[in-house]
């Protein structure tokens, strides 16, 4: 194979290749290369896309259509020959589906090179300007097709878009913020019947001047139970007096507004689309706009790709890791990836667990992605689908726990009937008090105190 064209090369003098370390001699001039071999067939391809798939074919090994039909026209004529092949790969199947016998040996090798060295003088009719242009283009494309490099695949874009519906997010936010606020001055208590952001600013568009609705119908933006409370609301209205222009210049960026909107989410549709072409497995797994957001933040597919699931777990939250780590405190558990719905719904104590968990699937759904050739989502479904049942699971073993039942079945006691016979107890008759056989302490000490002194007079009349 050469660029753009298939051609077999018949070899004349057989004794000359059996002396390897010379071969290279035999090739020093065209005029000596074609005293070794001589062209037997050419065949040249149709266009680059031809040439670019017999390459690859033979580049792993396989037998394209074009040249099967070549060599089953010598198996036809000269089935007894040998053909000498650079890749035993593609000799062992050209064996086994044409039955053609094959040779691959150091001296097939040393033979190959010598043919590259003197193609321009071997095939005839070729300009060499024309033979470079066709060899450089068919490099660049074989080239792109080893690198997997698809315009589809391009994450360029990814990020791009996912950068610019950041932007688009605050600056909305900056433009519906200053509308409320700008015709708040004039009909403030808009803002407190209408909180949808948009049709806030399709009902200011609309009306403008809040003595119109009165006869403005806004049926097709409203309900009619906000559309009444609008209009009694604004015949009672506290606002102040504004003038045309002024009007004019609110309708103005309530126009930005929703052109904003629209455009917003115009991207996000793109968005979605080119994140399920590119990455399939990481939007089923954490939704596109987290997958884009790993992705923008890393810089490419094939650099989060490289990043362990520890890392992936943690983007986007590196100042307070480094900040953790200076102040020797608890690190955190989680950075964009806080934001998948895996996470959002789970309780505050198994977040960690399952923000650890759902990194390392992403993790493995991340290089599916960036270095496999199948572009389905079964594998992102698949690891979906085990941290739901693994997020069940800590749910369930939090209920045992509150509930104190553990995994054990609830038991009732069987019921005994027990019959008591209780005998009256006469002493409770008695109103008397009961006097106690023991002594108070009062008794006791008045006791002691007349022995005392009884021992002091002994003592004194003594003396």
């Amino acid at each position: 194979l050469v660029v753009c064209f298939f051609f077999l090369l018949q070899v004349l003098n057989e004794k000359k290749l059996q002396e390897v370390d010379s071969l290279w001699k035999e090739f020093e001039t065209p005029e000596k290369a074609n005293k070794i071999v001589k062209l037997k067939h050419f065949e040249k391809f149709q266009d680059t896309t031809e040439a670019l798939a017999a390459s690859t074919a033979l580049v792993e090994g396989k037998l394209s259509k074009n040249l099967k039909k070549i060599l089953k026209k010598i198996v036809a004529k000269d089935a007894h020959e040998q053909l000498a092949v650079a890749d035993a790969k593609l000799g062992g199947v050209i064996k086994d589906k044409l039955n053609l016998s094959c040779i691959h040996s150091p001296m097939v090798t040393e033979l190959m090179r010598g043919i590259r060295s003197q193609i321009e003088g071997l095939i005839t009719g070729l300009p060499s300007r024309e033979m470079a242009a066709m060899c450089l283009g068919l490099a660049h494309s074989l080239s792109r097709y080893k690198l997997k490099f698809s315009p589809d695949k391009v994450d360029t874009m990814i990020i791009q878009a996912i950068s610019l519906l950041d932007d688009l997010d605050k600056e909305l936010n900056n433009y519906i913020m200053r509308c409320r606020e700008w015709y708040g001055w004039h009909f403030p208590e808009l803002g407190k019947i209408i909180t949808d952001n948009l049709t806030y600013c399709k009902c200011v568009r609309k009306v403008g001047d809040r003595t119109n609705f009165a006869s403005s119908d806004v049926s097709d933006i409203l309900p009619e139970e906000i559309e009444e409370d609008v209009k009694a609301a604004a015949e009672i209205s506290m606002g102040t007096e504004v003038s045309e222009e002024d009007i004019n210049n609110i309708i103005h960026l309530c126009d930005q507004v929703i052109e904003i909107s629209e455009y917003r989410t115009q991207l996000y549709d793109y968005l979605k689309n080119r994140m399920m072409a590119i990455a399939p497995n990481l939007t089923v797994m954490v939704g596109e706009l987290v997958g884009a957001r790993l992705i923008a933040h890393a810089g490419s597919l094939l650099n989060l790709a490289k990043h362990p699931a520890s890392t992936v777990q943690l983007l986007g939250a590196e100042k307070a890791l480094f900040r953790a780590l200076k102040t020797k405190r608890d690190t955190p558990k989680f950075g964009l990836i806080y934001h998948a719905s895996l996470v959002g719904q789970t309780n505050t104590k198994n977040k960690g667990k399952i923000s650890r968990m759902l990194a390392a699937k992403t993790a493995l759904t991340i290089r599916y992605d960036a270095l496999g050739e199948n572009t389905s989502a079964e594998m992102g479904a698949e690891n979906r689908l085990k941290v739901e049942t693994r997020l069940r699971l800590l749910e369930e073993r939090g209920i045992r726990r509150i509930s104190g039942t553990g995994k054990a079945l609830a038991r009732t006691d069987k019921y005994q009937n027990k019959s008591e016979v209780k005998i009256f107890d006469p002493s409770g008759d008695s109103t008397l008090p009961a006097v106690s056989k023991k002594r108070k302490i009062q008794e006791v000490e008045d006791q002691d105190t007349e022995v005392a002194v009884k021992a002091k007079k002994l003592k004194a009349e003594m003396k």
